[in-house]
């Protein structure tokens, strides 16, 4: 139900719901970024020295992205150093301030060259070229090669998350907010490792026929022990930690906390409005706090019962499962239970410019009872 939404009729509604939008407040900030780019995930990747500001004080989300900016990207996310790669360039075609960027991620296993033996790094990078890139920095190492290529990148990156609150094609050349978005995608990412079962080939005589097996590549979760490490981006546990399903359990490793060791936290909160939020920090100095896209949100009155509808909920929400929020405080008014009929279910919330926003939390309890934040915002 995460997509689900009314659609807005008034132009003056939508502009109004980005003017509410909460964004960051740090050093990170840009004067020319908006509620409408990727706020949260700028400042982030700002913050950690991945994606910086032009001299001029401003971000430029708009900008593209070039396939050697790319590799300047990924070194810096990953935290290698590009003086340890000084002559290892094997393109002819890369200028001299990015040949250590580009020779870092070569031989990490990251990017390759056209079937030109040239780099063409002046080339924006797309979306498929860009998540190929983070996919092999997650661990995703036996990507497909050839055609099938892009197809391969493509899916696997969409199951794992890394187009999320992108509005890309597969040949989308990225922009340097599109950009910050996936790679901040990338860094909540959970690390794999390779298991591979290599195809064995034997026999080959008229008494012994070819024999074939094997040639499935499994990918097993990373994961962590260490609590201050594994729990600093996002909880979860899985069994059989590390990379063998021998081993004890552990916390899924997200490679933002491999490579930032828990310096780097987002942590559950709630905005200025009360409605459900992520605070992130970065050695302990604040970031921002950036709100949740709510599951629904009216410009105009609604009851009871359709917002039980619109949500999806199966039972009656009261208690400790619904928390209504105005402005920040707690409602005063009489509606203390989501129902889907009858008179409570014909009480109002909203209207007359009042926005409306409710979040849902899935269910935890086997109650059958979900959890629901709503934010009245006059």
């Amino acid at each position: 139900m995460r997509n689900l939404k009314r659609a807005l009729s008034l132009t003056l509604a939508s502009v109004m719901l980005l003017g509410m939008m909460v964004v960051g407040t740090s050093a990170a900030s840009f004067p020319d970024v908006t509620a409408e780019d990727n706020v949260e995930a700028i400042e982030v990747l700002a913050e950690v020295k991945v994606l910086q500001g032009y001299d001029d004080g401003q971000y430029h989300a708009e900008n593209p992205v070039t396939r050697n900016q790319m590799a300047t990207i990924i070194c810096r996310m990953m935290g290698w150093r590009d003086g340890d790669f000084a002559g290892l360039n094997p393109f002819p075609d890369v200028p001299d301030w990015a040949a250590n960027y580009v020779a870092a991620c070569v031989a990490n296993g990251i990017i390759n060259g056209r079937d030109d033996g040239r780099f063409h790094g002046d080339d924006t990078v797309t979306a498929t070229e860009a998540a190929s890139m983070m996919l092999r920095a997650l661990g995703y190492t036996r990507m497909p090669v050839g055609a099938a290529w892009a197809q391969a990148v493509a899916q696997q990156a969409s199951r794992i998350n890394l187009f999320k609150d992108l509005s890309v094609g597969a040949n989308t050349a990225l922009t340097r907010g599109d950009v910050a978005q996936l790679s901040l995608n990338t860094l909540q990412a959970t690390m794999v490792d390779v298991e591979d079962n290599t195809l064995n080939i034997s026999g080959g005589t008229s008494d012994n026929p070819f024999n074939i097996s094997g040639g499935q590549i499994n990918y097993i979760v990373r994961t962590s022990d260490d609590d201050k490490i594994g729990k600093a981006i996002r909880e979860g546990t899985v069994a059989g930690g590390g990379t063998s399903s021998s081993q004890l359990n552990g916390q899924t490793l997200e490679l933002g906390e491999q490579v930032y060791q828990g310096d780097l936290k987002k942590i559950e909160d709630t905005d200025d409005f009360g409605a459900p939020a992520y605070r992130w920090t970065y050695k302990k100095a604040e970031i921002g706090t950036y709100a949740k896209a709510a599951d629904v949100t009216y410009t105009s009155e609604v009851k009871v019962k359709d917002l039980y509808r619109d949500m999806g909920l199966s039972a009656e929400t009261t208690g400790d499962n619904l928390t209504i929020e105005e402005d920040g405080d707690p409602y005063a008014g009489t509606v203390t239970k989501l129902v889907k009929s009858g008179d409570d279910g014909d009480k109002k919330l909203g209207g007359n410019g009042v926005v409306v926003k409710a979040y849902k939390t899935e269910d935890s309890d086997d109650d059958n009872i979900d959890e629901v934040t709503i934010c009245i915002i006059n």
